[in-house]
């Protein structure tokens, strides 16, 4: 699997996920949500953007690898 497909696969899983936080917020309206929200799910996505970033540099290092030995 190329890093670009691993890095659409994360999107997509993060984006799911989110949708599904969101239908669980509707039904769960407590300080217990809210520090889970913060504590979890900030966090969460915060960590996955910067997982993004690395995963274009990595994309752009394998590219010019695959480049370089042609």
């Amino acid at each position: 699997m190329s890093v670009a497909a691993n890095k659409a696969r994360l999107i997509s899983s993060t984006r799911e996920l989110a949708a599904q936080w969101a239908l669980t917020k509707d039904s769960w309206r407590d300080v217990k949500c809210l520090e889970f929200e913060r504590k979890y799910m900030e966090q969460l996505v915060s960590n996955v953007e910067a997982a993004m970033e690395v995963i274009d540099q990595l994309d752009k290092l394998v590219s010019k690898i695959r480049s370089d030995c042609e």
